[in-house]
């Protein structure tokens, strides 16, 4: 059985939804498991993220998929914060040739989501890891990929209630991209 590890950061629930939607995506691959980690404000302890347990549910993961809203044009600090508390993993090599992912969600149809794809992808070849795109044309008649990403997943919160804070494509987006590197990882480590 793979590990397909979503580990992510929500401030106002939308996060959440398209989390559960690429762990969704995931778990709908034979022979995978998909493991939602939630990042906790209250693991982040003077500006510094400690929980050893989600650290080692990732060591263990066959691939890592990052998630962050993206705030004031990048992932949200106590994403940040999380990523920080990796370098003794980088240093150790626990995450190298493990194969990675993004996603990331704000109000607006742009909101600067490429940069914070961007720092996801960073983090991901520091690690020494495989970063997989979305793998979709834009814009398709059914709405997948509606905004037009390819290296990770951009989706568009809704305004007003946390219900409405991600529509049908982008859901479906997000869980394509969780199908994508569940089937990659089973290729790749079969």
């Amino acid at each position: 059985m793979k590990t397909v590890s979503i580990v992510y950061f929500s401030g106002s629930g939308s996060t959440t939804k398209l989390a559960n939607a690429v762990a969704e995506g995931a778990g709908a691959v034979t022979g995978t498991k998909a493991n939602l980690i939630a990042l906790a404000g209250n693991d982040i302890k003077q500006g510094r993220y400690e929980n050893e347990t989600v650290l080692a549910q990732l060591d263990a993961s066959d691939a890592i998929i990052f998630g962050s809203p993206t705030y004031m044009g990048g992932p949200a600090a106590q994403f940040k914060a999380f990523a920080d508390a990796t370098g003794g993993r980088w240093y150790n090599g626990k995450w190298r040739d493990k194969l990675a992912a993004g996603f990331t969600i704000s109000g607006s149809p742009s909101g600067d989501k490429q940069v914070t794809l961007q720092y996801l992808s960073t983090l991901a070849m520091q690690h020494g890891m495989i970063w997989a795109g979305l793998g979709e044309l834009p814009m398709q008649p059914n709405g997948i990929n509606r905004l037009g990403g390819y290296a990770g997943v951009m989706a568009q919160a809704g305004q007003g209630s946390p219900e409405n804070a991600l529509g049908a494509e982008d859901k479906a987006t997000g869980e394509r991209l969780g199908r994508r590197v569940a089937t990659l990882i089973a290729q790749i480590r079969n």
